[in-house]
């Protein structure tokens, strides 16, 4: 009899299926206004997803707004369909007082996580449509000399939400010598305050050498330095994407000038990855945060007045703690009717299930 079962094709049905299903990805930049995110997004995946977006006046930006913005596209290689959604955030950072203006960022990724619970404890939960967000894409000025103020405190508000990745936009501004200045800085003040950034997985010992070595390389690039553009210039005969200078060309996939190709590798060697971060770490310790304080408890209510306390301590007055106490006793009143509610829920499917054993 021959030795050869056939299990060996198991691979291969998964990735059959896995193809036929579809990737989805949710990307996130947030960064100043003027530092390239949207032109590098388009960079990346050779697509436009802001062709319909008007620019804002100086004016206009003075009195704006964070706003949040997704955009979705169905991008096909070679048979496999990735669902792409980026979320953009334009107005950060462009008010004169930025304290509170990383909330709405803060809101939404909660409650994309608040979205795939409630789902995943519904009754069909075979498609469930996965939003959250995998992968934030932070940029940091080149001409801030490090980490301003603003950066500390979003990432340390956002770190344990999702893996943040910093990127140093429009690096075509500095030298060699300032970039890796620069570069040294970040990281410094990144391990100072204690942020957790996207940290790669350790490679196994009978890895091949060149993904080690790949791996290694792509640690080592953080934070990365990229330039975006979608201009395609003849140089030397040779059709490539990059920017036209007085003193020369900028070539955005050479890695001499920038490292726009070894950001594109890491995204897309550990886009699984990002993925399984987000549900095995992110997606769980708030999983288990919301489940041990349920809306509506004590031990949430006390939660919520300690984070209120926190955003007084940051340059609230006595004036704004008074507010809070009393939003605080409307929010209280809220919880209590939104937790009745879900009782109300609860009783109802548990009738629901009850009327279908009764129908098997």
């Amino acid at each position: 009899m021959s030795s050869y079962v056939g299990f060996a094709n198991l691979p291969n049905q998964v990735h059959r299926k896995t193809v036929k299903r579809g990737f989805e990805f949710t990307l996130m930049v947030v960064g100043e206004s003027g530092l390239g995110k949207s032109t590098l997004i388009n960079s990346l995946f050779l697509t436009d997803l802001y062709a319909g977006r008007q620019v804002k006046q100086a004016k206009e930006r003075i009195k704006s707004t964070l706003e949040i913005e997704t955009s979705s596209v169905e991008i096909e290689e070679r048979g496999v369909k990735l669902k792409l959604t980026v979320v953009d955030t334009p107005g950060f950072a462009d008010a004169l007082d930025c304290t509170e203006s990383f909330q709405p960022i803060v809101a939404y990724v909660e409650q994309q996580f608040e979205n795939y619970l409630r789902d995943e404890s519904g009754l069909n939960r075979r498609n469930i449509t996965d939003n959250r967000v995998h992968c934030c894409f932070y940029f940091i000025n080149p001409s801030g000399h490090g980490l301003q103020p603003v950066d500390i405190k979003f990432m340390k508000l956002l770190h344990e939400r999702v893996n943040i990745v910093p990127v140093i936009g429009k690096s075509d501004t500095l030298t060699k010598k300032e970039l890796v200045e620069l570069k040294m800085k970040v990281i410094e003040e990144i391990h100072l305050n204690k942020i957790k950034i996207y940290d790669f997985p350790e490679c196994d010992e009978d890895e091949d050498e060149d993904f080690k070595n790949l791996t290694k390389e792509l640690k080592q690039a953080v934070p990365y330095s990229v330039v975006g553009s979608n201009t395609v210039i003849d140089v030397r005969g040779k059709k490539v994407r990059g920017r036209q200078y007085p003193w020369g060309i900028v070539e955005i996939e050479n890695p001499a000038h920038c490292d726009f190709i070894k950001l594109r590798t890491m995204l897309i060697t550990y886009m699984q990855d990002l993925k399984e971060v987000t549900q095995d770490f992110h997606y769980e310790n708030y999983r288990a945060q919301r489940l041990s304080t349920p809306p509506g408890s004590p031990g949430s209510r006390s939660k919520n007045r300690s984070h209120t306390a926190t955003n007084e301590t940051d340059g609230h007055g006595a004036a704004a703690a008074t507010a809070n106490t009393a939003a605080d006793s409307n929010k209280d009143e809220q919880l209590r009717q939104k937790e009745e509610e879900l009782k109300r829920m609860q009783e109802m499917i548990a009738k629901m299930q009850l009327q279908m054993q009764q129908q098997k």
